[in-house]
């Protein structure tokens, strides 16, 4: 079954991360696949940028990921965003290369200090990618963006928003295990796939192999059977379809955004698929 991208308008509140395979293409032209009628809890465990959840606002939802650095800056937003917001204009009075680099190297002691910068290297990193070297040290480059504060902050909004999550630093499977009726789980993993060399698809073998894959595909269909409902977004790949086969797989159309020079990016195929 293959959609082609609607034009609803969108009214979300806006994610203050880019990040690498970020949803906002997906809530803004899919929202119908997130219908919330019946829905007691919204589940992602694989946070990121978190755009369909600041999409679609559920009441009641419980957030993962495995990143501890990025759960703790959620975690700092809705605890105290004002601490954060303050310590990020800091950095956006001084930012320049040297001092990037001088951000990059050094960890603050302070949580909402850590959020901060977390946020500065995301915004001013290359492509807004998160990258670490086997020290777990963040090792992305200056990229081209010179923007700190943004016009489309509200962090205030997104702390009132936050106010009623669980947020976890959590494997995947960990969190799915705890679904069932009454909740809506969407898991948005990194895209691995049998026999592609792409070289993004490469780098994210290394976090997310397809042993992975399995074990996810694995655990949500035990959701599914204890009553959750469940969509999962993937690569549009045979494997991937091989994986998920006897669930309904939807080929959803977006611009990719990943290719480093505009000119490059085309028209591409992910598949959504629903237990």
């Amino acid at each position: 079954m293959a959609f082609s991208e609607s034009k609803m308008p969108n009214k979300d509140l806006t994610p203050f991360l880019k990040w690498a395979g970020g949803k906002r293409w997906l809530a803004r032209d899919y929202v119908s696949f997130f219908n919330m009628k019946g829905i007691r809890r919204y589940v992602e465990p694989f946070l990121g940028s978190g755009a369909v959840f600041f999409s679609i606002q559920p009441e009641s939802a419980l957030l993962s990921d495995l990143n501890i650095d990025l759960v703790e800056t959620y975690r700092s937003i809705r605890d105290n965003w004002q601490a954060v917001k303050r310590a990020l204009g800091r950095h956006h009075k001084h930012h320049s290369p040297e001092y990037y680099y001088k951000v990059r190297s050094s960890i603050p002691k302070d949580g909402f200090a850590r959020a901060a910068r977390f946020i500065y290297l995301n915004r001013t990193c290359f492509n807004g990618l998160y990258r670490v070297n086997c020290r777990g040290e963040f090792n992305v480059p200056l990229g081209t963006k010179t923007s700190v504060i943004l016009d489309t902050d509200d962090f205030g909004a997104i702390a009132d928003r936050l106010a009623r999550v669980e947020l976890v630093a959590e494997d995947f499977e960990k969190v799915i295990d705890r679904c069932g009726v009454g909740d809506f789980i969407f898991a948005d993993p990194p895209y691995t796939v049998k026999h592609n060399n792409n070289g993004f698809v490469k780098y994210n073998e290394n976090l997310f192999s397809w042993a992975d894959q399995e074990r996810l595909q694995c655990s949500l269909a035990r959701a599914a059977r204890r009553g959750a409902r469940v969509i999962v977004s993937n690569a549009d790949h045979p494997s991937i379809r091989e994986l998920y086969n006897g669930c309904s797989i939807n080929t959803l159309w977006r611009h990719s955004v990943m290719a480093s020079e505009s000119a490059r990016r085309k028209v591409t195929s992910e598949v959504l698929v629903q237990f």
